[in-house]
């Protein structure tokens, strides 16, 4: 998460929150940036609010903090979204922008935080995260589905909502935290309509985020030759294995393109997305979205396009004896066909195309699956909201995923 922080310049301010019954507003204009001794003392505040809420007995929680006077270039967020950042490039770099900074443990944190000031968005998303108080910490959350299921079809900016076919409440998190539930969307206002919509136990505090969620912020278009690990990608090719299934649910294939070959998956928690993936056949043209797995190198499906589908011919029956009528018998595996009463051979079967239930276009797996930084096809398919780019990079605080 960023914040900017800095001193209100005029009448204009925006409402983003509510934190234990106060309004919370964020302001397009700063008179003044803050100072050293500022900076000093708001990492005085940072220190004290990690250092006493943050759980750093958990094996999983490696927070870190960072201030600086300057916004730095882009590319350190870039970097961060698409590839590997180390944890000492990551302090170079704050030692070389005289951060004021802190990583606890193994100090990952220092990479997101430093991300998240960097980031300058070409596209964005919102998010309204409502907190719990602090006694139901821990405890089941009382949410009422149904109510998120209206307000799913109610407010058609919003997305990510609920998976109706796997009955997954995606607004919900899993872990034992403070939040109570995150709603995704294009317009911040339809948001804040969208969290009046859902009943649930009481909201302690709720805040507005501007975030990379839902952008596609981590791919990168690459040829398969260029494809490392750990990166998410964009690349092109035709299939030249036909899908199979491995144990555990899992189904694999194989592309190609004019640089290498490499293979692609569709994993079990895709659920019914499998079952697209499968009507692929060697030949297809597509092009697949997905993080790469470094073991052995494959690209994990988050989405694909079909851009052409070959004919599929397939056997219907062994050939038919021009002078008997009667069906040849088969002299074994790739030796023809013979008729038993006359002789005659034939070297093909009667063949006819298959027809193919796979059409042209995109297919993304389901909602259940789906990672916080890939782009559903719903937003593809929309206009940008006139609202989102009303916008600008002062007024909200920032929830930044990384890859």
């Amino acid at each position: 998460m960023c914040l900017r922080v800095g001193k209100h310049g005029g009448k204009i301010k925006r409402k983003i929150g509510n934190i234990n019954g106060e309004d919370v507003f964020c302001s397009p204009i700063f008179t003044k940036e803050l100072d050293e001794n500022e900076q000093k003392h708001i990492s005085t505040i940072v220190k004290a609010i990690v250092d006493t809420q943050a759980y750093i007995d958990d094996e999983n929680t490696n927070p870190g903090y960072v201030l600086l006077l300057k916004k730095p270039d882009i590319d350190f967020y870039q970097k961060a979204v698409t590839k590997i950042v180390a944890i000492d490039v990551a302090k170079k770099f704050l030692n070389d922008q005289q951060a004021l900074f802190e990583g606890y443990k193994n100090g990952r944190g220092l990479i997101g935080a430093t991300a998240a000031i960097s980031w300058e968005p070409r596209d964005r998303t919102f998010e309204l995260i409502s907190y719990r108080s602090k006694q139901h910490w821990g405890t089941k959350r009382q949410i009422d589905l149904k109510s998120v299921q209206q307000m799913d079809t109610n407010c058609p900016s919003t997305f990510d909502n609920y998976d109706a076919r796997n009955h997954h409440n995606r607004i919900v998190p899993n872990s034992p935290c403070p939040i109570l539930y995150g709603i995704r969307g294009n317009d911040a206002e339809e948001l804040v309509i969208a969290s009046t919509q859902v009943n649930s136990e009481p909201v302690e505090s709720w805040l507005l985020f501007e975030t990379n969620q839902g952008t596609d912020n981590h791919l990168q278009k690459k040829q398969i030759a260029h494809i490392h690990p750990f990166e998410s990608v964009i690349t092109e090719g035709s299939v030249v294995v036909n899908p199979f299934t491995i144990q555990g649910g899992h189904v694999l294939f194989t592309i190609k393109d004019t640089t290498g070959t490499i293979s692609c998956a569709a994993y079990e928690p895709t659920k019914e997305f499998r079952k697209i993936v499968r009507e692929l056949y060697i030949g297809d043209n597509i092009v697949v979205y997905g993080g790469v797995r470094e073991h052995p190198l494959t690209i994990n499906l988050e989405k694909f396009e079909v851009k052409h589908l070959t004919t599929n011919m397939v056997k219907t029956e062994n050939p038919v004896c021009p002078i008997c009528k009667k069906h040849m018998k088969s002299k074994g595996t790739k030796k023809g066909y013979k008729c038993i009463k006359c002789g005659e051979t034939s070297v093909y079967p009667t063949i006819q195309e298959k027809p193919r239930t796979i059409i042209k276009g995109f297919y993304e797996v389901p909602v259940c699956a789906r990672r916080h930084l890939s782009k559903p096809l719903k937003r593809m398919n929309q206009e940008t909201q006139s609202d989102t780019a009303s916008f600008n990079e002062n007024q909200m605080t920032r929830h930044i995923e990384s890859s």
